[in-house]
């Protein structure tokens, strides 16, 4: 990987890429620092310091923004969520459906056009939610609605700089854009993490035996879940498929051997994603209408409490246990519908039939289907209990009294972009013809 990054700042043009997403990037975090206005900075402290249940998550990918009520408040998240929802609404509408498939680069160019027009009107409903939710917390100057209307419109302007300087970070520079601003986000909280572990070990009354066993264990721990987790992201089961000879004119073509690469986690870090918002999304309702809902009692006050049992402390241990199930089910259940709904076994069957193609062993048709579906379920299991076990580490800790944002969660999107990130680079060094590179 050094070797690539080294390359890769000797290539001319690479290494304009390379400074242009530097810039951008550093035009997001100095973004993160500026309030939005209407905001009282005094109050703000003590009304969003510590991120729970509802603003965790994006307080992570923002990079602390949210905590600091900033003009990247709701960093991309709404973006992320529209393009989910086109995504599925893809496999549904034939219209969709056909712009994504037959189509080519315009249908994409309009379904790219789609999700951001649903990221604007997400961003209008997020953001209104956020005001409601805060509205009486005191960190507003007023509550009139001169003042609502400004942060507002500032946070959904703020996601909409966030959408550009992704697309220019996807076209001018390395990367994909959205997750490279995601990664920057989960990073920049890294430093925090450094600075618990070293408390751990220097504590305020000196030197701590026990904090320095339970940082080295937090080390080789973190080392390990990182190897584990380039494993299973590199590692693919691949299904060999032949192809028959066929004469065309005075030509032959086909006769060669090529296989399927299956990714033994296919849904990436999505299920995670989906299952947190669905868990939280109930508390959030309910906090926009019930501020003081965490300290009353009847049904809508269980509700919450189970809503949030997991990511927040002083909730009593029977929500947590409950909270942790349905969680992990939820990722289970996420896993195997986003993996089927990207990859249908039935369409890459017709696909290989079509080309004259067979599995070794199969015959083409239904039984390719059958096969493909069964070798990809087995795949889904593990790739579902791989990721529930990524999502359960951070909810251990809190049992503890070690409090460490960058989790199993951030791992797993850091180095998932990570390793995008410099396979970008290979192809860009590839298409460069880099003399000595693949030396």
């Amino acid at each position: 990987m050094f070797q690539t990054i080294k390359n890769a700042i000797k290539t001319p043009d690479v290494r304009k890429r390379l400074l242009y997403t530097l810039l951008l990037i550093v035009i997001f975090r100095l973004g993160c620092y500026i309030t939005v206005p209407g905001v009282n900075s005094v109050a703000l402290g003590e009304a969003l310091g510590a991120s729970n249940g509802l603003t965790g998550l994006i307080d992570l990918i923002s990079g602390g923004a949210f905590s600091r009520f900033s003009l990247f408040a709701m960093s991309i998240s709404p973006y992320i969520t529209a393009s989910i929802v086109i995504q599925l609404l893809a496999m549904v509408i034939p219209a969709l459906e056909r712009l994504s498939k037959e189509e080519g680069e315009a249908g994409r160019e309009k379904l790219n056009t789609y999700t951001k027009i649903l990221t604007i009107v997400l961003a209008l409903i997020e953001s209104l939610g956020i005001y409601l939710s805060y509205r009486n917390a005191g960190i507003f100057v007023d509550n009139t609605f001169k003042t609502g209307a400004l942060v507002v419109i500032s946070l959904i302007a703020g996601t909409s700089i966030l959408m550009w300087l992704g697309d220019q970070i996807t076209n001018k520079g390395i990367g994909n854009g959205i997750s490279v601003i995601i990664f920057v986000g989960i990073v920049s909280g890294l430093p925090s993490a450094v600075i618990t572990v070293w408390n751990l070990v220097f504590t305020a009354i000196g030197f701590s035996t026990t904090g320095l066993i339970t940082a080295i264990g937090i080390i080789i721990g973190a080392i390990i879940l990182i190897a584990a987790v380039v494993f299973v992201q590199q590692a693919e089961r691949r299904v060999p498929v032949q192809y028959a000879k066929k004469v065309v004119g005075r030509k032959m073509y086909g006769g060669q051997n090529t296989h399927i690469p299956l990714k033994l986690a296919m849904a990436g870090v999505l299920p995670i994603i989906f299952a947190s918002s669905f868990l939280t999304f109930p508390a959030m309702i309910i906090s926009m209408f019930n501020r003081n809902i965490a300290t009353s009692t009847g049904f809508w006050s269980v509700i919450y409490k189970f809503s949030i049992a997991t990511s927040s402390s002083g909730v009593p241990i029977g929500y947590t246990i409950v909270n942790a199930i349905v969680y992990l089910l939820l990722i289970v259940a996420f896993t195997f519908f986003y993996t089927f709904a990207t990859f249908n076994p039935a369409e890459v069957s017709n696909n290989i039939k079509k080309n004259g193609g067979f599995i070794p062993g199969i015959r083409a048709g239904k039984p390719t289907t059958d096969y493909l579906s069964s070798i990809v379920s087995k795949i889904t299991w593990f790739g579902a209990v791989y990721l529930a076990v990524i999502a359960i580490l951070p909810m251990l800790l809190r049992f503890t009294s070690i409090d460490i944002s960058f989790g199993g969660t951030s791992i797993l999107i850091v180095v998932g972009v990570a390793l995008e990130m410099v396979e970008q680079l290979e192809s860009q060094l590839v298409m460069r013809h880099y003399k000595g590179f693949l030396e």
